[in-house]
């Protein structure tokens, strides 16, 4: 059965729609996510869904019951709100703060009972802020502060929760603990969460359902994995100088520069690089890379001109031409360390042969990995032509007193 669901709903304030044909359907024990720019319409949506607002048309439905008719007493043992603003409660402690959430359960004058403060107790053991239970909420870090607000909603026992954007100003520590807290509880208490993120990936991983908003409509909404692409979060948020990597889940910044380093990438060697040098100003060309490689991926997000081979096939002879072409006009030469395999020990021949050409090489191997590679073709003595990097920033330094043609 749906927890929530809606019909033809349209919010906004008033007559005034600011976004319509809103539709969600939640299980017990979904998380749904609203993704979208600021001031597409996330928290107008939230707030018609916890019944802050009321509808411009349509109905919100919470168990079937239409929200408008459900009286506040009942609201509150059904449904949780966890919003941007915090309190400013003066000197109340973490547990006063979470003892809030029990109001619905408690008689006339709100006494806690001894199931109250165990109920409180363990929502703050839950979102591990029990060591808390005796500070002074105001003294807490905003991350601790979002988790106690979490504990408050969680002590409620509703079968609902809704929040508006929870990991906001959280650094990536609390993040990840926010969304884990929300994960455990939808699981393990079966309590459905509908919320708003800014985190695409984290929207990607943890939530079952995601709609897409934006300019007052509805883009999309179902599985993430069926709705986060390239081109929905192009679309999304107007993206003009990244790129949304379906595979790796990843934004990549546009590499829009003409003169290019090349770089010898595959097994992941390559992406730090790529993104190091993408951020400096250097148009990259990269190769011989095997189209399941997340070089490939990373290289083909940020606009990097791939000499490329299929997946598992070994370098064709005309691959090899085309990266050698590439590799005469290359200004400067990075050996990214890549690792050497059956598929691709044509790229070694490929280092060789540049290393002929007189070109200053940079290298991320170590001097001793480098010797054993030319032992085996015989060619110990191309060893010293590398120059050897102990990291990306020493490249990068060295790079600095280099110039593209």
């Amino acid at each position: 059965m749906s927890i929530i669901r809606t019909e033809s709903l349209a919010v906004g304030y008033g007559d005034k729609v600011v976004v319509d044909q809103v539709a969600i359907d939640a299980l017990k024990g979904q998380i749904v996510c609203l993704l979208g720019p600021n001031g597409s319409g996330k928290t107008t949506i939230l707030r018609t869904l916890a019944g802050l607002l009321s509808s411009v048309k349509g109905t919100v439905f919470i168990n079937n019951e239409d929200l408008s008719s459900i009286n506040q007493q009942k609201l509150a043992k059904m449904l949780a709100v966890v919003l941007t603003e915090r309190p400013t409660p003066g000197l109340m402690t973490v547990f006063d703060i979470a003892a809030m959430g029990r109001y619905p359960h408690t008689g006339f004058f709100g006494k806690l009972t001894q199931t109250d403060i165990d109920v409180t107790m363990d929502a703050l053991r839950m979102v591990h802020a029990d060591y808390l239970a005796h500070r002074y909420f105001s003294e807490l870090s905003d991350g601790e502060k979002q988790k106690v607000m979490i504990a408050r909603a969680i002590v409620q026992e509703p079968e609902l929760i809704i929040l508006d954007e929870p990991t906001i100003h959280l650094n990536v520590k609390h993040k990840i603990k926010v969304i884990s807290i929300l994960k455990k509880m939808s699981k393990e208490k079966g309590i459905t969460v509908v919320l708003s993120l800014h985190e695409i990936d984290l929207a990607l991983k943890s939530c079952d359902t995601v709609l897409l908003v934006k300019d007052g409509k509805i883009l999309d909404y179902g599985f993430p994995e069926d709705v986060i692409k390239e081109n929905t979060i192009k679309e999304l948020y107007d993206i003009n100088t990244a790129r949304y990597n379906d595979f790796l889940g990843t934004i990549e910044l546009y590499n829009q520069c003409k003169d290019s380093v090349f770089i010898f990438g595959g097994a992941g060697s390559g992406t730090r690089l790529y993104r190091a040098l993408t951020k400096r100003g250097y148009g990259i060309d990269t190769g011989i890379i095997h189209e399941n490689d997340v070089d490939y991926f990373v290289a083909q997000s940020i606009g990097a001109n791939i000499i490329s081979e299929k997946p598992f096939e070994k370098i064709s002879n005309e691959t090899y031409a085309n990266a050698l072409k590439f590799i005469k006009k290359a200004g400067i030469i990075i050996d990214a360390g890549f690792a050497i395999g059956k598929n691709n020990e044509q790229n070694l021949s490929l280092l060789i042969e540049a290393i002929k050409t007189g070109k200053v090489i940079y290298s991320m191997r170590l001097k001793d990995e480098a010797k054993r590679l030319f032992d085996r073709t015989h060619l110990s003595q191309f060893t010293d032509k590398l120059i050897y990097c102990d990291s990306i920033s020493d490249i990068v330094e060295k790079l600095s007193l280099e110039k593209c043609p």
